[in-house]
């Protein structure tokens, strides 16, 4: 027996964060970052939120640290909130569900959180949606996931007006995340048709208008397709789970400090490669992975009249697409510290291989599988297409 559900609230479009104004006479803890706290997001938000009591911890940086979780936590328990709103990227939504989680196992039925409202300011992670945040010890250099039902928030706002303002940079490295989540869920091992139904649909969305909300960031059409897009894929992958891009992407980012966005969109073509098997291939004997990478390129309209085209023309799309957006294809490009990655490598796979992610890939990997991986992205290679 399998089960698919949505719990969370979802609410989109243009005048989504008008939600807002339906709480009244609550106190509100709106957990951001300095840089939001200082913005006309911000300050949309709080007049929303006008009939309430609110109070800021805008201590929110990228990768939240444990140490920034603590003092939300201390933040929780001075101000007594009774609502929670996470206003920011994925590092402001997971850093709030890290603070709620703990905040209620220390305060466990006595807990006043009522609810729970995310409401993300870039489209990529899905975090709204899903029962994962990821948290880091600096100390040693490692990200961890947390999961579980209690972490999702109770009401997502999507108010795509909230999104015109991200760089195009950030635009391309979150976009890829959504591509990445829609591509990875598509084939996990807890893939079913309610979770395809999704993936397939995030994954057109944001091939088709991620290149314009780059090109052009105060195109509301494409920026609230691509917020869909992301929330679509957050739904997928919470219920499919992902695979060894991500695990990598976390572990690379806890040691190496790339972007999590970034991270994916240059591991994805080499995990794609991977998880495909064309090389180990006998007579048409194909990898159901392989078939359903096909299945992705003849919705995004590729040509893929047997496997192969297909799973090659998947790749290619995707490599384009990273050079479309200016995206490094490599580590070395990106300008990470090569002596670092290799002094870090054991390390970046025992992480990768411990990664929950891990356990959701279709194909079985070994820690040769993420040497070699790790080897293909490092510097510039062309990836050769069978």
């Amino acid at each position: 027996m399998k089960e698919f559900s949505i719990s969370t609230q979802i609410y989109f479009g243009e005048g989504a964060v008008d939600r807002l104004s339906e709480i009244k006479g609550k106190k509100v803890l709106v957990v951001c970052d300095s840089f939001i706290r200082t913005s006309d997001i911000f300050t949309k938000v709080n007049e929303k939120l006008s009939n309430c009591t609110v109070d800021v911890f805008s201590e929110i940086v990228p990768d939240p640290p444990v140490e920034t979780v603590a003092l939300g936590i201390q933040k929780l328990e001075g101000c007594g909130a009774q609502i929670i709103v996470a206003l920011g990227g994925g590092s402001a939504i997971d850093g709030a569900k890290a603070i709620v989680e703990y905040y209620n196992r220390l305060h466990g039925m006595k807990s006043e959180i009522e609810e729970f409202y995310a409401i993300p300011t870039t489209s990529g992670t899905g975090s709204e949606v899903t029962e994962y945040a990821v948290i880091t010890n600096r100390e040693e250099g490692i990200k961890y996931p947390l999961v579980g039902k209690s972490l999702l928030p109770s009401v997502a706002i999507l108010e795509p007006e909230f999104t015109v303002s991200v760089p195009g940079a950030i635009t391309a490295d979150t976009g890829m995340d959504v591509i990445t989540h829609a591509i990875e869920a598509y084939v996990a091992n807890g893939a079913t048709d309610f979770s395809d139904a999704l993936a397939e649909k995030a994954l057109t969305l944001a091939v088709r208008f991620l290149p314009q909300a780059f090109a052009d960031g105060n195109d509301l059409v494409a920026r609230e397709k691509l917020h869909n897009a992301s929330c679509l894929a957050g739904i997928a992958f919470n219920s499919a789970g992902l695979g060894i891009t991500h695990s990598l992407a976390h572990a690379i980012g806890g040691k190496l400090h790339v972007s999590h966005g970034r991270s994916n969109a240059i591991i994805l073509p080499h995990v794609l490669r991977f998880n495909a098997g064309l090389d180990d291939v006998v007579g048409s004997d194909y990898r159901l992975t392989a078939k359903k990478y096909q299945r992705l390129a003849k919705l995004l309209k590729l040509t893929a009249i047997n496997v192969n085209i297909g799973v090659n023309n998947l790749v290619k799309c995707i490599v384009e697409l990273q050079n479309q957006l200016g995206i490094p294809t490599t580590l070395e490009e990106q300008g990470v510290d090569l002596e670092l990655l290799n002094e870090s490598r054991e390390d970046i796979i025992d992480a990768a291989m411990a990664d929950v992610c891990t356990s959701a890939n279709p194909v079985t990997v070994s820690r040769q599988d993420l040497a070699k991986i790790i080897d293909e992205i490092t510097v510039r290679k062309a990836i050769y297409l069978k």
